[in-house]
């Protein structure tokens, strides 16, 4: 199977409505990153049958948990989730933030080359992460613990709006502090096509 048909086939299996010109734009972004990749380390991932399941299947299986207009990815690395989502929602605005040089540039160079209106890419730390205006969502899959991603991320979140979580196994022991401390949250199972291995949102509502 290519990497475009167990992109398809992904698709399919997650039943989401992504047209064969989208489809062909994740294509495009996996293979400017696999390229990139070569001389600049941006993901451990270098496989393109592997990444199209660890990269765009493993993004695109949040997509219906995201609600909002104004959307942030806290440590996007390579664009994932947050470029991967902007690529199939123009009405959406992503700001994807990265404190790695290399990787925003990267970001950078893919905004240019797919033209997207609706990306800003910050390199910043987020502590050091002043915006104008609140988010909607706020999403990362690169935080190791819970109570830091909340932390740090609550005050840039407006009322109502989402902090989302991307995790492997359900982190019970991480969610014992926001029991003890009242905070609610909902937990989502995502079956991610073609990965043996559990992946969960964790969605605290600000």
């Amino acid at each position: 199977m290519s990497p475009e048909q167990c992109l398809q086939q992904g698709i399919s299996r997650l039943k989401l409505d992504i047209s064969a010109a989208q489809q062909q734009r994740l294509m495009a972004y996996l293979l400017l990153l696999h390229k990139w990749n070569q001389a600049y380390n941006l993901t451990a991932i270098r496989n393109l049958d592997e990444m199209v399941i660890k990269h765009l299947l493993d993004s695109l299986a949040v997509l219906p948990s995201i609600k909002g207009v104004r959307c942030l990815d806290v440590g996007t690395g390579a664009g994932l989730p947050g470029l991967v989502l902007a690529l199939l929602n123009p009405a959406q605005h992503w700001v994807l933030l990265d404190s790695n040089n290399k990787k925003t540039r990267f970001l950078q160079q893919a905004v240019i080359e797919f033209a997207l209106s609706n990306v800003e890419v910050v390199c910043s730390r987020i502590e050091l992460f002043k915006p104008a205006q609140p988010f909607d969502v706020i999403i990362s899959r690169a935080y190791s613990e819970l109570q830091k991603f909340y932390q740090q991320t609550r005050a840039l979140c407006a009322p109502q709006g989402q902090l989302i979580a991307m995790k492997g196994v359900y982190p019970e022991q991480e969610l014992k502090s926001f029991q003890l401390d009242g905070i609610a949250w909902e937990s989502v199972a995502l079956d991610v096509p073609f990965l043996n291995a559990e992946r969960h949102l964790i969605i605290f509502k600000s």
